[in-house]
């Protein structure tokens, strides 16, 4: 996987076209975190397949994308796989998780002090405690 920072500069343009296509057609608010199955694509002038890892702060997913190009612009369908070397759906990525977790700690936060303060000295409260 290739972090968007690392995104081909032949490939950026298509990458964040089609993730705008995907936010308008699902009526979404992914992030675009990582790209894969990029590797052999040497141009973007002709029509390509990558994948796009994609996040929206809860869920993460893989969509398998064809790329059509039209002069500076680009025609986007979605590529059902067989059986996908990486599932649709994803735990963040690395980069991501850490945040991810921050924030779902965050949320849940009271529910862990209340299993804190209820449970007491049993061995599971007391792990929690440790992180």
């Amino acid at each position: 996987m290739q972090a968007p920072e690392n995104i081909p500069d032949h490939l950026a343009p298509a990458a964040q076209a089609a993730l705008l296509w995907i936010n308008n057609a699902r009526a979404s608010e992914y992030s675009l975190t990582g790209l894969v199955d990029a590797d052999d694509i040497e141009t973007a002038g002709e029509p390509f397949e990558f994948g796009l890892v994609l996040c929206d702060g809860e869920i993460c997913a893989r969509e398998q994308i064809r790329v059509v190009p039209d002069g500076d612009a680009f025609h986007f369908d979605f590529v059902d796989e067989s059986e996908p070397d990486i599932p649709p759906l994803l735990d963040p990525p690395v980069g991501v998780r850490h945040e991810w977790l921050d924030r779902q700690l965050e949320k849940h936060e009271l529910y862990c002090y209340f299993i804190i303060a209820v449970c007491g000295d049993h061995p599971a409260a007391s792990s929690y405690e440790a992180m």
